[in-house]
């Protein structure tokens, strides 16, 4: 497991600067110093301290669905009485895992696998399974279109006004996509070079790209532009919500008649909790992940957002106990 950082050395400027680069990734710091009340100076000083104690990443995101760079599945672990933490400990290690959290509830084990295509997710999920002899049982969900996306979630503590001036035009809600229809485009090999060092350090200079990919300064520029504006590419921040104050993360499980799931996506992915939300396939055929300030709300949570959904027939919640894995990376967890 990964070491811990006391939520306690963090205080509401660092939380505020946060907030920000989760509105964007690589907003200028003179716009990040504006909506934090702070000089660029400090504002750059507060993010080089907590990415070098490892509390916060910024990081590039493609969005697999409008590329050829594969496809994610859902699986719900339980793992052998006593040995969920060895579990996930080795899947944490997988290059194949984007995502990873230890949960209660219906399951022990969340993982999210991304393959580049069916004959990789069968290799992972049927041969090649990380600690297959510590599993008891799986279930496989596919996101096939998304709502809402953990790039578009607002922690809620800066302004309104603060999201419309950080955030590129281009990063447009899922829900308000007209692509959704269109076949997937293969990126060039300079985009799948630019998208892949951005995974890494999603605020990674132009300049020093350029100087680590072997390409010239202007190539870079434009093959970054070019996923940004059709937006392929886009950055969240890696952090622990416990640390912004949201001490309940936990996942949604939902089953809704066919014919009322867009209507319930759309109202749930409007929803100031929901960072992800997506339509599957299964049993459950509605999944979000999302996060509340207390685990108490969850009694409201679930009466009046979980129990107004439309076409509602069945839901389960899954809470996190520890999120091992965000976005490819592992986290620092907080206390």
């Amino acid at each position: 497991m990964t070491h811990q950082a006391p939520v306690d050395t963090i205080d509401d400027l660092d939380r505020r600067v946060i907030a920000a680069l989760q509105l964007n990734g690589r907003a200028p710091w003179s716009a990040v110093a504006r909506w934090v009340g702070t000089s660029e100076t400090t504002a750059q000083r507060r993010y080089k301290a907590l990415r070098e104690r490892g509390v916060l990443r910024v990081v590039g995101s493609l969005e697999l669905d409008r590329t050829r760079e594969g496809s994610s599945m859902l699986v719900r672990v339980q793992a052998r009485p006593g040995r969920g933490l060895d579990l996930a400990d080795q899947l944490a290690v997988s290059p194949d895992v984007r995502f990873l959290a230890v949960v209660t509830g219906a399951a022990d084990l969340i993982v999210d696998f991304v393959a580049r295509d069916n004959e990789e997710m069968m290799r992972m999920l049927f041969t090649d399974l990380p600690g297959a002899d510590l599993i008891t049982s799986t279930e496989a969900v596919a996101v096939i279109r998304a709502f809402t996306s953990a790039s578009m979630w607002d922690t809620g503590l800066l302004p309104a006004e603060a999201a419309a001036d950080l955030r590129p035009a281009s990063l447009a809600s899922s829900c308000d996509r007209g692509d959704w229809d269109e076949a997937p485009k293969a990126l060039t090999g300079l985009e799948q070079e630019v998208a892949a060092a951005l995974k890494e350090d999603g605020r990674a200079q132009v300049s020093t790209l350029a100087r680590s990919l072997g390409h010239t300064e202007s190539g870079v520029a434009r093959a970054m532009d070019r996923l940004i504006c059709r937006g392929i590419l886009q950055f969240r921040t890696l952090v622990e919500p416990t640390l912004l104050g949201y001490d309940a993360e936990f996942m949604v499980w939902l089953s809704i008649e066919p014919d009322r799931l867009d209507a319930a996506g759309r109202q749930l992915a409007r929803h100031p909790g929901t960072k992800f939300l997506g339509a599957a396939t299964g049993r459950f055929n509605l999944v979000g992940h999302m996060v509340l300030p207390r685990r108490t709300d969850l009694l409201r949570y679930t009466s009046d957002i979980i129990g107004a959904l439309p076409g509602l027939i069945a839901s389960d919640v899954t809470l996190h106990l520890a999120t091992l894995k965000y976005s490819w990376h592992r986290m620092v967890r907080a206390v």
